[in-house]
C-alpha cells in the first residue's frame, strides 16, 4: 500500500478507471488501484488487505485459493487414496501427502497436533521396510 503525496497528481485505477483520491492507493502489476478496486477475478474477494496474496495468469488478477483451483497440481492422498483438491490444506511425511483427517496414527486412530506425530521407519539391513504414522502414546508405551 502507497501513501499518496498531496502535491503528487493523482493517478488513474485500472479497476475502474477513476482518478484516485483516497489516501492510500494499492501498486500490483505495474498499475494503480483503489483499494476496493483489486479483486479476485473468480470469487470478488479483496486483494489489497495486509499480507494477502495476489497470483496472475491467463489475464486473470488470483486470490490463493482460486489460482490452485483453476491450475494447480492435484493429487492423491496416501491414506485413503482419494483426490485432494489443489487448494486444500494437507500434511506431508516423506513423500506422502495426506488430507489433514487422514493423518493419523496407524494404530490407534489418534490425530495428533503436529508435534506429537512422528514418522518411524521400519528398518532392516539398511532396507526400508515401510513408513507408519505413530502417536507418541504407541512408540513410548507407559508401563
Amino acid at each position: 500500500m502507497l501513501s499518496v503525496q498531496p502535491d503528487t497528481k493523482p493517478k488513474g485505477c485500472a479497476g475502474c478507471n477513476r482518478k484516485i483520491k483516497d489516501r492510500y492507493l494499492l501498486k500490483a502489476l505495474d498499475k494503480y488501484w483503489h483499494e476496493d478496486c483489486l479483486k479476485c477475478a473468480c470469487c470478488d474477494c479483496r486483494l489489497g488487505e495486509v499480507g494477502s496474496t495476489l497470483y496472475t495468469k491467463a489475464n486473470l488478477i488470483l486470490c490463493r485459493r482460486d489460482y490452485l483451483r483453476l491450475f494447480g497440481v492435484t493429487g492423491n492422498c496416501a491414506a485413503c487414496s482419494k483426490l485432494i483438491p489443489a487448494f486444500e490444506m494437507v500434511m506431508r511425511a516423506k513423500d506422502n501427502v495426506y488430507h489433514l483427517d487422514c493423518f493419523a496414527c496407524q494404530l490407534c486412530n489418534q490425530r495428533k497436533i503436529i508435534q506429537e506425530v512422528i514418522l518411524q521407519h521400519l528398518e532392516s539391513s539398511q532396507q526400508i521396510l515401510g513408513i507408519k504414522i505413530l502417536c507418541w502414546r504407541q512408540i513410548f508405551p507407559k508401563e
